[in-house]
């Protein structure tokens, strides 16, 4: 009996509350933040994150608009890994410029106004300044300036580095080796792929299980693909894709393969000019050569033509004859 008094004590009048009062002091405070949740963010892991972008480079790009601009000023800026970014429009007028306004916009999109803006008025010259920090592909596009109710603008174009290849289409033959290759001026990229293109898609070429493929490059900036016994079936388009942090880039090259017997059309089109030519000419000679070894008909041509002329000079001559007689009748 003696072992059940403190817990009859507890549940006794009056001492519910102070339970209550327990339980409540030993629960954990929401607002302290539960270590579990995915969205909680320690102070060491945040200033974790502001070291990692105050270490990135700065990319820093400068626009100039007038009030005389008819069309949209553009500048490309190039990133191929994590960067702080400052773009500066000055925008000059003869004009008072208190009214003046400018905004932000990505992508035709209005950008919200925070404190990475910052827009200052000296004289007849507006200067706009947006300061941001590109850590992935979706941060990359076109950031606009505009001004005033003209939407005077200068762009300012966010890309990755592109990867160049050959413009016109390489022409090879069958059975032959051919190499494509592709470029990336002033750029490191992480990684180069090959795709080849079908009516459906692009197609990953795998070097290592296909001995007709081999990929190679001697810099990080360039890269080659050499394709050994060609078919017909091998020609067409041919994608290298560069990677980097940030974002892809790819060139498209369009092979060409041709038989042996393409390059003798041509000349088997002279030749059968020709032998047609030679064709008329002998046709001509042996007309000719026939005609003179048959006299006789020659001459049935000569009395033909002796018979025409006899009937016209009698007719000729029989006009005046009658004329004389009317004449002597008179």
């Amino acid at each position: 009996m003696r072992s059940h008094t403190g817990l009859r004590a507890l549940v006794a009048p009056g001492y519910p509350l102070l339970l209550l009062c327990l339980l409540a002091a030993t629960r954990p405070d929401p607002a302290e933040g539960d270590p579990t949740d995915p969205t909680f963010t320690s102070l060491p892991v945040r200033e974790e994150m502001m070291a990692k972008y105050s270490n990135l480079s700065l990319k820093s790009c400068n626009i100039s608009v007038t009030e005389k601009s008819n069309v949209s000023v553009e500048e490309n800026v190039i990133l191929e890994k994590p960067s702080h970014v400052e773009l500066k429009c000055v925008y000059t007028a003869t004009k008072d410029l208190n009214l003046m306004n400018v905004t932000w916009k990505k992508d035709d999109e209005p950008l919200e106004t925070t404190g990475d803006f910052n827009t200052t008025k000296m004289g007849n010259t507006l200067t706009s300044q947006y300061r941001f920090i590109v850590f992935n592909s979706k941060q990359l596009g076109k950031y606009s300036c505009v001004f005033g109710e003209k939407e005077l603008r200068g762009t300012f174009n966010i890309h990755v580095p592109k990867a160049h290849g050959k413009k016109k289409s390489l022409i090879a033959y069958v059975g032959d080796s051919t190499v494509l290759k592709c470029v990336c001026q002033d750029c490191l990229p992480l990684n180069w792929t090959w795709y080849m293109g079908n009516e459906t898609a692009q197609v990953p070429i795998d070097a290592h299980s296909n001995e007709k493929y081999i990929i190679n490059g001697s810099h990080a900036n360039e890269t080659r693909l050499k394709i050994k016994h060609l078919l017909e079936e091998d020609g067409g388009s041919y994608w290298c894709r560069a990677t980097f942090q940030l974002g892809e880039s790819e060139e498209q090259n369009e092979l060409v393969v041709l038989s042996f017997l393409v390059p003798l059309k041509p000349f088997l089109a002279i030749l059968a000019e020709v032998i047609l030519l030679v064709a008329i000419i002998l046709l001509c000679e042996v007309y000719t050569h026939k005609k003179k070894n048959d006299p006789d008909a020659g001459k049935e041509f000569e009395q033909i033509e002796q018979l025409k002329s006899d009937d016209s000079n009698g007719i000729e001559n029989n006009v005046p004859r009658y004329r004389k007689t009317d004449s002597a009748d008179q």
